[in-house]
């Protein structure tokens, strides 16, 4: 075991990026959040677990509570 967390994403797939990208699966979204907010995640398909993508937690808390604000910054740029 690891400490991960898998978060479901569905309310973003067909969403659009800044740059006219449709967010079609998981692995589009977390090239976005890399690209946008430049945090690294891994898309849950790779654990059978689409859509969602998995973060670690293996971190302090501040480093965390900024990726989460980067994170929410990026879905708020999503139509």
């Amino acid at each position: 075991t690891g400490a991960y967390r898998y978060q479901d994403i569905l309310c973003v797939i067909d969403r659009v990026t800044p740059s006219g990208q449709r967010i079609e699966s998981d692995n589009d979204f977390v090239e976005y959040l890399l690209d946008e907010a430049e945090v690294a995640a891994v898309p849950g398909d790779a654990f059978g677990l689409s859509p969602h993508f998995r973060v670690s937690y293996a971190t302090s808390t501040e480093l965390l509570k900024e990726a989460c604000e980067r994170i929410h910054r990026a879905v708020n740029k999503l139509d």
